[in-house]
């Protein structure tokens, strides 16, 4: 346990230190919340309580996303251009080969990058959007830490497709196309273009069905109050419950991809 605590400050501390990155991407997630507060304005201003948010409401989504975009890695850009390298490359060989295990090493990683991507890109944009905007915020002192759990469920379930999508590499000339798949559906399906409340009928029912939605509309949920009480405990079962799926699979995956590499090897 030490061990990957010890990685998790490190991936922290390994993000902290690209100071121009991080001011850039605050800038740009200020920008296009800027860009989508006006759009989503103008939308509801026609469209009142469309997908049962009110204006405010729908004004702290859209800041919401993009505080949590980078954390969530909702377009990518987390841990997996790494592993996919190192398993084009072959040192993932070693990594198999480490007295550490590689899935709980990666996601140790990734939670330090989430953390302080959260605060160091998240934090500006989202006061940004409430300084500027009428943004809903919660009434209850207890919605932010029951947020800040549903926000870190979502980065496990983040995690867990994003490694599955670079363990998919072993098996692949090049993982770009799976690495595109991947980004596409986190765009749509997480809701960060429209919440997923306004996605018509049978479409609505399945996206907010799939582990994307845990990323961004379920902590949105519960930011805005929408999951209280025993609706608070679905959403958390809900992300859990991607979780330990992805992560399972994810770990036969790892299974059959060392097998391979000891095959390979020997």
């Amino acid at each position: 346990m030490r061990l990957y605590l010890a990685v998790l400050s490190g991936g922290f501390r390994r993000h902290a230190t690209y100071r121009l990155a991080t001011a850039a991407g605050v800038f740009t997630n200020t920008v296009f919340g800027f860009v989508l507060a006006f759009t989503y304005t103008a939308l509801w201003e026609e469209r009142p309580r469309l997908g049962g948010y009110d204006l405010p409401e729908a004004l702290a989504y859209v800041w919401l996303g993009q505080a949590l975009l980078a954390a969530c890695s909702l377009m990518g850009g987390g841990f997996e251009g790494e592993l996919i390298e190192r398993i084009r490359t072959g040192d993932i060989a070693v990594d198999l080969h480490r007295p550490a295990d590689l899935q709980a090493w990666w996601l140790a990683a990734d939670l330090g990058r989430a953390a302080f991507q959260l605060l160091g890109r998240g934090v500006v944009p989202m006061a940004v959007g409430a300084c500027a905007f009428d943004v809903a915020l919660p009434e209850h002192p207890l919605t932010w830490p029951a947020f800040l759990v549903s926000v870190a469920l979502g980065v496990v379930v983040s995690f867990a497709v994003w490694f599955l999508v670079a363990l998919s590499v072993f098996w692949l000339m090049d993982g770009a196309g799976v690495v595109q798949v991947a980004w596409l559906s986190g765009l749509f399906f997480s809701g960060m273009l429209l919440p997923l409340t306004v996605f018509p009928g049978g479409l609505g029912e399945v996206a907010r069905m799939l582990p994307w939605a845990s990323m961004l509309q379920v902590p949105a949920d519960v930011f805005l109050e929408k999951r209280t009480g025993w609706g608070l405990l679905e959403a958390y079962a809900f992300q859990a419950g991607w979780a330990l799926v992805l992560l399972g699979a994810g770990r036969l995956l790892q299974e059959v991809a060392t097998r391979r590499v000891v095959v390979q090897g020997g």
